[in-house]
């Protein structure tokens, strides 16, 4: 290919304005641009030579960009496609990165964004497409940024088989990631398996994720098959790997690399050909405090991590997932006020996603106006007393007397969160019961506990 080669861009957009944009801006960053108004067209311009780059719209007058996309992946394999769009749908941007684009950006374009895509396009070689599967419409909802680069991960990681780690606060919808990333990949018709490892007792998570011999411990009445047998050639999903008891951490490393475990009380190896994808709302990067997973496991888990962003870092995704969750109440015909709206955009939603779902939950039962207004919504006052005010804000200037405050605030707040169970208010809080019970003993916070009765 010559160096005039090396430097095509091929746009394809049918909106007059954004092409003869793409291409100017195309020219002035030194390369040579060469514009079509859709597929038919486009398809003229790849029979004189193949571009180094396809710039492509995603909706098209004469056809699906998605569908083009596969056929251009068939046809010219090693020329990268950058999926163009001004719609943030999810369930196309998993598609377009699990059938092989390069990347996935949205309009109105950041033109220094898009022109370094266009650079790292023509540097990098491309990864081969996939088998397409139609997947299931994704529940993850949002058209921020960040949301997009969550769409982009999940449609990567659909492609694949290798483990997954889901990151993030409790209520920003990890499951649903996992979920997505099942849902589109080839395992799909398989089962999907989810476990929580927080919400077992600990002398039964081997037995759950593993299975038993009869007569292996007391209640063992007869042979148990485990949820890795379960979930079959599909994917076994492991919320909260961060509590996962060291020992069984050993064992799953092991199933992880070799595909071999065995049941509680034999020692007869077991095959496992299911996918694993575990999340964690803990720290658990190699020396990160309070970091409780092995550094192989952490390692191993996380060929493919994937972050999620909270709620307080994507306030523009409020209003849809405000439109959806009313959608999708039963019997629920509601609106929300603009009023209602900024106030629910201004507060920080500690509990995320969840948090504002139960909210809108609760709106809904207590009033019977048709739209909602912001005095519906009794949002709880931030740490510093207000809707999204400074963390730890406090007239006091004494630090001891400050931080003594915040961290009993927290604590009160996640042990509401998590209706009086302490063991699951330190898991929010990201720290050992027994660390909670302690600072809550210092703090004089009654140490009630739901969890030990």
């Amino acid at each position: 290919m010559s160096e005039r080669d090396a430097q095509d861009i091929l746009v394809v957009e049918d909106e007059r304005s954004v092409r003869e944009g793409l291409a100017s801006a195309l020219l002035q960053a030194g390369y040579s641009p060469r514009v079509t108004d859709g597929i038919d067209s486009a398809r003229q311009e790849l029979g004189k030579r193949p571009p180094a780059c396809v710039l492509l719209d995603i909706r098209l007058k004469d056809g699906d960009g998605l569908q083009f996309l596969e056929e251009l992946r068939r046809a010219l394999p090693n020329v990268p496609v950058i999926m163009a769009t001004a719609y943030g749908d999810s369930d196309r941007t998993i598609q377009a990165m699990k059938r092989g684009a390069f990347n996935y950006i949205t309009k109105p374009f950041d033109l220094d964004a898009l022109l370094a895509t266009v650079a790292r396009a023509v540097r990098a070689p491309t990864v081969a497409p996939s088998s397409p599967h139609a997947g299931s419409e994704s529940r993850l909802l949002g058209q921020s940024a960040c949301m997009l680069d969550v769409w982009k991960a999940i449609g990567r990681a659909s492609a694949s088989d290798v483990p997954v780690l889901i990151t993030g606060e409790t209520g920003v919808g990890k499951e649903l990631v996992a979920h997505a990333i099942h849902d589109n990949s080839n395992r799909a018709a398989a089962p999907f398996v989810a476990v929580n490892i927080a919400a077992l007792p600990a002398t039964l998570v081997e037995s759950e994720l593993f299975g038993h011999e009869k007569g292996a411990f007391t209640g063992a009445v007869s042979r148990r098959e485990g949820r890795f047998a379960a979930a079959s050639t599909g994917t076994l999903f492991l919320d909260e790997i961060g509590d996962l008891d060291i020992g069984l951490q050993t064992k799953l490393l092991r199933v992880l690399q070799d595909g071999v475990f065995e049941r509680v009380g034999s020692q007869e190896p077991c095959m496992s050909r299911a996918r694993v994808i575990a999340a964690t709302s803990r720290p658990v990067k190699p020396n990160a405090p309070g970091s409780s997973l092995r550094d192989d496991l952490f390692y191993r888990l996380g060929v493919v991590a994937i972050h999620v962003p909270p709620l307080r870092e994507r306030p523009s995704d409020i209003p849809i997932l405000v439109q959806t969750f009313l959608a999708r109440m039963k019997g629920s015909r509601r609106a929300v006020s603009e009023a209602a709206i900024q106030k629910l955009s201004s507060y920080r939603w500690p509990g995320n996603v969840r948090e504002l779902f139960h909210s809108l939950e609760r709106a809904c039962v207590m009033s019977a106006a048709d739209v909602l207004d912001a005095a519906e919504f009794d949002i709880p006052a931030d740490i510093s007393g207000e809707p999204g005010g400074r963390p730890g804000a406090s007239d006091d200037l004494n630090i001891h007397a400050a931080t003594a405050k915040l961290e009993r605030d927290l604590i009160e707040r996640a042990i509401v969160r998590a209706e009086g169970n302490r063991a699951e208010a330190a898991r929010l809080l990201g720290i050992a019961r027994p660390q909670l019970y302690a600072r809550m003993k210092d703090l004089g916070i009654p140490s009630g506990d739901r969890s030990r009765k």
